[in-house]
């Protein structure tokens, strides 16, 4: 079995900061982290000297996202989600959910027997895992769609889940889900009883209707301040509700265009490190620049840093979680020990994964991202083998 040896790097190792630490992996697993002093001297490992500068942390998890380079989840093609798991390293990305849309049920079951397919056939080491699904809809409000297309909305539907689940193989791990809708209630229940997140999203609730789904199973709230009623000083709306109970781990689209930068800043303040999570709801369209694409069956305009329906409606993001980190870190001031919490351990946390995923110890996926002085992604391991070096 190969063995690898990151050396001389400050690394964030679940027990803390190491100054002057390595790591030390063998096949797809971590078997060592320490300081330099207690290094071992001959490991027979292939050695990779970093700068001192340089940082290594986990590997970040993006529970939500729909595509990048071209490539959609629900195009349902194997290469599509390979395209997807190649590109995502180069932005500390190593693993993620494959994130379905609001879309015609067949178009649905195509893509949730394709992701589980390719957990089952594919998904090697040395690209970003797919750790399951991300169905977002159709269970949502038609007055919060968003970019989701308002004609595939579905009432809620335990019946209709339990089929999808089936045909998932299981891999289905977080549903977005308005509660207020009929039936609502009773599958955010259902979703925590069999061990999947609960998620309200795209959700007009007011906030007694999210406390009571809340206490049926609610446990995440999807991109924060987006597709969800917003707070009014006499309705706090689902947004200060999820804010106000610490229970909910909201997802977060730090752009600086779906969230303002000081509303970024006061979630932050009200949720602080562990009640976030660092997504990108990116699209097809991330990595390829200007242009008119497809999401869930309607045309994007990409222009510059945003991505819009044709009547301006935000569609998704372009955004490269590893900018998200540095985005974030510039409007809170937040350290790179947060940043750990709200782009990897949370998420694994969140997922039941966090005995293989989320942090650096002996024991773990060899799941690790190099980030330089001003927290730029050069290097990430995935599973082991090397994913993407600068």
């Amino acid at each position: 079995m190969k063995r690898w040896l990151l050396k001389n790097a400050v690394i964030y190792a679940e027990t803390g900061k190491i100054e002057q630490g390595y790591v030390l992996i063998e096949g797809d697993k971590v078997i060592e982290v320490g300081r330099m002093s207690s290094c071992p001297a001959s490991s027979e490992a292939e050695v990779i000297e970093l700068d001192p500068s340089f940082s290594v942390v986990p590997g970040f998890i993006d529970v939500h996202i729909h595509g990048a380079s071209g490539a959609d989840v629900m195009d349902a093609t194997d290469e599509a989600l390979r395209t997807m798991a190649k590109t995502l390293p180069k932005e500390g990305t190593t693993s993620f959910l494959a994130t379905t849309m609001t879309a015609p049920i067949a178009n649905i079951e195509r893509a949730l027997q394709n992701v589980s397919q390719y957990i089952y056939s594919s998904n090697p080491p040395g690209e970003a895992e797919v750790l399951g699904i991300h169905l977002e809809g159709p269970f949502i409000s038609p007055k919060r769609a968003g970019a989701q297309h308002p004609k595939n909305i579905i009432e809620p539907n335990i019946e209709l889940f339990q089929k999808w689940q089936n045909i998932a193989n299981g891999h289905i791990r977080l549903v977005t889900l308005a509660p207020e809708e009929k039936n609502g209630l009773a599958l955010a229940a259902y979703l925590k009883e069999t061990g999947v997140v609960a998620s309200i999203g795209h959700s007009d609730a007011v906030y007694e209707q999210v406390t009571a789904a809340i206490q049926s199973g609610v446990t995440h709230a999807t991109h924060l301040f987006n597709g969800m009623r917003g707070i009014h000083h006499r309705e706090p709306g689902v947004a200060g509700a999820v804010l106000m109970h610490d229970e909910v781990v909201c997802e977060l689209i730090v752009d600086g265009i779906h969230v303002a930068p000081e509303m970024v800043r006061f979630a932050y303040k009200m949720k602080g490190c562990d009640g976030l999570i660092l997504i990108t709801d990116a699209m097809r369209a991330k990595c390829l620049g200007a242009g008119i694409y497809e999401l869930g069956g309607q045309d994007v305009i990409v222009q510059g840093e945003k991505a819009t329906l044709r009547d301006g409606t935000l569609a998704g993001s372009i955004l490269k979680l590893g900018d998200a980190v540095k985005n974030i870190m510039s409007f809170t001031g937040c350290t790179l020990e947060d940043i750990i919490r709200m782009a990897s351990w949370n998420p694994a946390k969140q997922l039941g994964v966090s005995d293989k995923k989320g942090s650096i110890r002996a024991g773990k996926d060899a799941d690790l991202v190099v980030l330089d002085e001003q927290h730029h992604v050069v290097m990430t391991i995935c599973r082991g083998k090397l994913a993407y070096s600068k």
